[in-house]
């Protein structure tokens, strides 16, 4: 029998209803019947401003998402083609920490770039190049002097989850033309801030407002129809909730290595999908002294695998990316540090680009090294070298 989460539950008490999503056990081209029609199992999704027209269907992931009733949850259960039902909790940016500093960056990498030793593998040749990282963000400021070609494909989903297939690259803040130039950033007058400045960018507008579940799973599914092999999302919701588990199980299952923040709370928290063991959880660490964040997420589990997030930590305090409209901008937070390590992961599958998601992920793990005097709980495996996991993931191979 397919389990109830207690965040359904509650729903289902309070308001007669519950947002979920229902995940099918075959990926299929089009929406069973019991989704469509007059007698759907599911009404139509709840979007800001109004509601969608039907339940929202994402083909590529096998994922439908709308409204659903006791009664209609119970025969979901039921169903054969249904693999499981979660709830669908509301999802949050990763805000930086503190306000940005304006700043003018100098020639040279960054000091994140360089404490994962990443130039060694450019000295190599190796730049991302032929690697697809998907980006869900703010969006991204693709006519910055750091991000011009780096943008391969682009797309923004309205309030509703709906996509704008004409919409032209822009950020609706800054968070995304930030994280972007950190992951495939070009040089700009011999400043890097890219770790992978030949990777191509698929940059989704999904953040912040309206309906951000729908958002989300849109350029999630989005991003796997362009075939990209690292996803960085520095965004989720407060604390466990099992209910969006199987999406980290689905991208991998597509050859997608997700790569997500872990929060900024502090200890004794994280964040919902970075925490889930099928997820590589990113948290920060500041560069003098070298430590881990104050503000870094970490939290110990019950459970056998991956009990303890995040996974590891990278350099995520005082970064160095370019803003929009051709300016840049120092920040801090969970959300700076994830990119870092999404870009790493573009220059192993360019490496060997029959890697496999789970010896990428082993490379970078058996990489690390922990922090003298940092607690284990706090930095997880600790901070990777780029040399050592490009050595790792020619061992591990595919």
């Amino acid at each position: 029998m397919i389990a109830v989460s207690p965040g359904m539950r509650n729903a289902l008490a309070v308001h007669g209803a519950a947002r979920v999503l229902v995940y099918l056990k075959e990926p299929v081209q089009e929406p069973p019947r019991a989704f469509t029609g007059r007698r759907a199992l599911l009404a139509a999704g709840n979007g800001a401003g109004g509601h969608s027209p039907r339940p929202y269907f994402y083909r590529r992931l096998g994922v439908v998402l709308g409204t659903a009733t006791r009664e209609t949850i119970s025969a979901l259960r039921h169903d054969e083609r249904v693999r499981a039902i979660g709830w669908a909790p509301p999802i949050r940016p990763i805000r930086p920490v503190g306000a940005a500093r304006t700043v003018s960056p100098e020639p040279g990498a960054t000091w994140g770039i360089e404490a994962l030793q990443v130039p060694a593998l450019w000295k190599q040749g190796l730049t991302g190049k032929g690697v697809r990282v998907g980006h869900l963000d703010t969006g991204v400021d693709a006519r910055h002097p750091a991000l011009k070609g780096a943008v391969v494909a682009f797309t923004e989903f309205d309030e509703l989850g709906r996509e704008r297939r004409s919409a032209a690259p822009h950020d609706s803040d800054m968070h995304g033309t930030h994280t972007a130039a950190t992951i495939a950033g070009r040089a700009v007058a011999g400043a890097a801030v890219g770790v992978a400045p030949g990777a191509g960018l698929c940059s989704a507008l999904v953040i912040e407002g309206g309906d951000v579940v729908a958002r989300v799973l849109g350029g999630m599914d989005w991003a796997v129809g362009q075939g990209i092999r690292v996803l960085s999302m520095s965004l989720g919701f407060p604390g466990w909730w099992a209910d969006f588990l199987p999406l980290t199980r689905i991208l991998r299952a597509r050859g997608v290595l997700p790569v997500f923040a872990i929060g900024n709370e502090g200890p004794g928290t994280s964040r919902s999908p970075g925490n889930y063991p099928e997820a590589l959880s990113v948290g920060a660490i500041r560069q003098r002294p070298r430590s881990v964040a104050a503000f870094s997420s970490s939290e110990r589990f019950r459970r056998a695998k991956d009990p303890a997030v995040p996974d590891l930590v990278a350099p995520g305090v005082n970064t160095i990316s370019a803003s929009p409209g051709r300016a840049w901008a120092a920040l801090s937070g969970t959300s700076m540090a994830t990119p870092h390590i999404a870009g790493l992961a573009a220059l192993l599958f360019e490496a060997h680009p029959r890697a496999t998601v789970d010896s990428v992920e082993k490379a970078i793990f058996a990489a690390c090294a922990r922090i003298a005097g940092e607690r284990p709980d706090r930095q997880g495996r600790g901070v990777p070298s780029a040399i050592r996991a490009l050595e790792a993931v020619r061992q591990l191979g595919g």
